[in-house]
């Protein structure tokens, strides 16, 4: 079995977001949870149980068979005999077992297993029935909801439509996160991070002090629907602004359109004029130059009007393209060869991935020098994030690359070198985003991945704490201050550590 949710007290968002959850995917809707399933094409066997004891059995069984229609998906569904629901299972045409048959149970090994569960306690929520008999919380008290059983929570939010001063739209928002099992407090935090700013203006406050014992302090988040400041749309990829666009974060939304906003608050500070529909990664140089990789592979380069323009002697003296513009030579050449789908860069190198799993980096201001290549990944690379290293505190700077891959792996390279063998971080699904800085704390990286989960390394003091924002993760940020920037399609927001 892959995935099994005990169905009692459930009802189609708590089943969709633990079912996602244990699958390793991220989705926030029955249709999200059969395409992510239709993607991966590996047989998956999924258990529901004790479907005539959910919340909302008929939407439940819809859920069922539409799961069942995916055609490498096996799916057992309880349900009680003669109960109302059973007919609706037709439609996915299942073999059907009775086991109120003898042939079918064994007394002994039920009640064994029966009493061992008695003897192991409760499971982590999201994992477990919610308690049917369990007296519903106040859903308009924060505290009240981030302490409660977060099934049961979910299941009272999808059938009562009332607002809840915004408090049920960011606990629909957040979603799968907050079915973990976590302490109230982190869950404050998650639902912090999901308030909109048409919320009842009390909310922001009381959770800010019900999350003061998480590991995480928000510095600012923005919200669809926002107004002041407003929301600077879905977020594709992103990356902290250069040169010009220093103390900026740049934004690619779902239309292509480049935006920047403050880096200190999210305040909309630009827009630039070039859009590149389907960016997947963004870096911003210190001339001014901006380059973006879309979905095709196609590399795509904006100068700003605020990049100092060279002038006098030096403009007589050399009027070619500059280290940046050849080194944008360079990588649309090795686009013209590989099909491209990752890149970063530094004031001092460019890094560009593909989908055989290669990474190829290239020296800024050498262009007579050869690409450097390194094979670190099985399948294609979905990430990469550079960094340029200082040695000492007046000494040369390093670059150092980190590439994550959708084998589940983030590798480390200092191009000069032979990579590390062992993977710094390695889990059982792709990984989708990548940032690195060099930080008053030292170096420290930021992984995103497809299950939802962000791990926030600190590799100097091998330390590691994570957060998990509920949509999908689609661009991330460390600042040099050690702050976490998160892009979602429906958020963006700054976390400070603890």
């Amino acid at each position: 079995m892959h995935a099994v949710v005990p169905l009692t007290g459930h009802g189609v968002l708590g089943t969709v977001w633990t079912l996602a959850d244990q699958l390793g995917v991220v989705a926030r809707s029955p249709s999200e949870l059969v395409a992510a399933l239709q993607h991966d094409q590996r047989r998956t066997v999924i258990v529901l149980p004790d479907l005539h004891a959910a919340d909302d059995a008929a939407a439940l069984a819809e859920l069922a068979v539409a799961l069942a229609d995916v055609e490498h998906v096996r799916l057992v569904v309880e349900a009680r005999s003669g109960h109302r629901v059973l007919p609706l299972l037709g439609a996915a045409g299942p073999a059907v077992m009775d086991l109120d048959e003898a042939q079918w149970t064994e007394p002994a090994r039920y009640e064994a297993r029966l009493a061992a569960q008695d003897r192991s306690g409760p499971h982590p929520a999201g994992g477990r029935p919610a308690d049917p008999l369990a007296p519903l919380p106040d859903l308009e008290d924060p505290a009240a909801v981030c302490a409660a059983d977060p099934v049961h929570v979910t299941a009272a939010y999808e059938v009562d439509g009332a607002p809840y001063g915004g408090l049920r739209a960011a606990w629909l928002r957040a979603g799968q996160s907050l079915l973990h099992h976590q302490p109230p407090a982190e869950r404050a935090l998650v639902l912090l991070t999901a308030l909109g700013d048409g919320a009842d203006p009390r909310l922001a406050p009381e959770l800010a002090q019900l999350a003061a014992g998480a590991s995480w302090e928000l510095v600012w988040g923005r919200v669809c629907g926002d107004i002041s400041p407003p929301w600077p749309g879905p977020v594709f990829a992103l990356t902290l602004g250069n040169g010009p666009l220093e103390g900026q974060i740049l934004l690619s939304d779902h239309q292509g359109v480049l935006r920047t906003v403050a880096l200190s608050d999210a305040v909309p500070t630009g827009r630039l004029i070039q859009r590149i529909p389907q960016t997947m990664a963004l870096s911003s140089l210190p001339d001014g130059t901006v380059w973006a990789l879309d979905s095709q592979g196609s590399l795509h380069t904006q100068k700003l009007s605020a990049a100092r323009p060279v002038s006098g002697l030096t403009a007589l003296l050399d009027d070619g393209p500059t280290p940046v513009e050849q080194a944008a030579d360079a990588l649309t050449t090795l686009l013209a060869q590989t099909s491209g789908t990752a890149m970063a860069a530094t004031e001092n190198l460019a890094a560009l991935a593909d989908a055989s799993g290669t990474v190829h980096t290239l020296t800024i201001g050498a262009p007579d020098a050869a690409p450097r290549t390194a094979l670190l990944h099985e399948g294609p690379v979905t990430a990469l994030a550079a960094v340029d290293l200082p040695l000492g505190e007046s000494g040369p700077s390093v670059p150092l690359l980190y590439s994550g891959g959708a084998d589940g792996r983030v590798r480390v390279w200092a191009p000069e070198q032979e990579p590390l063998a062992a993977p710094v971080a390695e889990r059982s699904c792709p990984v989708v985003a990548l940032s690195c800085a060099h930080t008053p704390v030292g170096l420290v990286l930021a992984a995103g991945w497809a299950d939802g989960l962000v791990e926030y390394h600190r590799l100097d003091a091998g330390e590691m704490r994570s957060f998990r924002p509920g949509p999908p993760v689609s661009g991330l940020a460390v600042t040099p201050g050690g702050h976490l920037v998160i892009g979602t399609d429906e958020a963006v927001f700054c976390l400070r550590p603890r």
